[in-house]
């Protein structure tokens, strides 16, 4: 190849890199990480995509390269010249992309091994999805709608399912994990920046699978841990949110059951409109024909007993199944006492 064949090659090949660069780079792909998982994920990403960049600006010089200056002349009807081939050239196509894939393959496999190591004391939170809401359980018992992580240390999240497939997702933290019924799923974060992100369920799991949203709050370590032991001090005597007899235990098990997600009631500031409209409870008992405490109660245990007029059976999960008595009790009262 002469010289300034050469010289038109590297022209060619440094045009389609830069493009490709600038698409690569000055796009906005990816949000900005949260958590030292996200970062080694995106680094994997970044070391993939340089390496995609740098083949396609070399595959697509050679290719322009070669229409432009092999291109049959007008009226020229001849076979072209017999070629061989080139045992050197074939080798060295072979043997680079097998080491970047190799490359590729070694760095993905420590990220992901660091990815999974969650220390010796991390802080373990329980995650359970169900139609259509989180809920999130600290070492204590204590329940919360909303997780509450610390910046700065290893928080193990054991992630399951209460009704069907749900799959847990933050996408400031990058990773993501299914909730399966019947089986824990582990998925290790360690947040280095502060910050309310959004927890997104990913797979369609039923009516409301769009409004299925919490959120994830970063807070700094010292301010965790208070909040951590004042939620300590404050849980029922029972453990949880849900052994007391008040409307206050009523509320947070409102709040910790998703309840939100699916219906309004003005009493917890929720606007669902997956169910019925909670607010209405009085007027849904008398077309059942049934007092209120008891047709709250049997809503709650027994969802598909009475179905309101709009609405679907088998939405709604059986509580009876998965909360107390006294659990039930409480819901029962906040409902009644809110909706007069």
């Amino acid at each position: 190849m002469r010289r300034g064949s050469i010289f038109q090659l590297v022209g060619f090949g440094l045009i389609f890199g830069a493009i490709a660069a600038a698409v690569a780079l000055l796009v906005p792909w990816l949000p900005t990480s949260a958590g030292e998982e996200a970062d080694r994920i995106d680094f994997v990403f970044w070391f993939t995509t340089v390496i995609c960049v740098a083949i396609f600006a070399v595959v697509a010089a050679v290719i322009l390269y070669a229409v432009l200056k092999f291109r049959v002349q007008p009226d020229d009807d001849s076979d072209g010249p017999p070629t061989h081939g080139h045992t050197g050239l074939e080798i060295v196509w072979t043997a680079i992309p097998a080491v970047l894939v190799t490359a590729i393959s070694i760095v993905s496999a420590v990220v992901l091994a660091k990815n999974g190591n969650a220390g010796s004391k991390p802080l373990e939170v329980k995650v359970t999805a169900r139609q259509f809401a989180w809920t999130f359980e600290y070492p204590g018992g204590h329940v919360e709608p909303v997780l509450r992580v610390p910046e700065g240390r290893h928080t193990r999240l054991l992630i399951t399912a209460a009704d069907v497939l749900h799959s847990f997702w933050v996408p400031q933290l990058s990773q993501k994990q299914d909730a399966v019924p019947g089986q824990i799923n582990k998925l290790v974060i360690t947040p280095n920046r502060t910050g309310t992100f959004p927890v997104i369920c990913t797979e369609l799991c039923g009516l409301g699978h769009a409004v299925m949203r919490s959120a994830v709050v970063i807070m700094p370590a010292a301010q965790f841990d208070a909040w951590l032991k004042k939620q300590g001090a404050a849980a029922p005597a029972g453990g949880g949110c849900g052994g007391g007899g008040t409307t206050e235990a009523g509320a947070k098990l409102f709040a910790a059951q998703g309840c939100t997600a699916c219906h309004t009631f003005k009493p917890a500031k929720a606007t669902g409109k997956v169910g019925p409209d909670l607010d209405k409870l009085a007027d849904e008992a008398k077309r059942a024909g049934k007092p209120l405490n008891d047709f709250i109660h049997e809503s709650i245990a027994d969802p598909n007993a009475y179905i309101e007029t709009g609405f679907q059976p088998n939405v709604m999960p059986n509580f009876g199944q998965t909360l107390k008595p006294s659990e039930i009790d409480a819901l029962v009262r906040y409902l009644a006492q809110g909706s007069k």
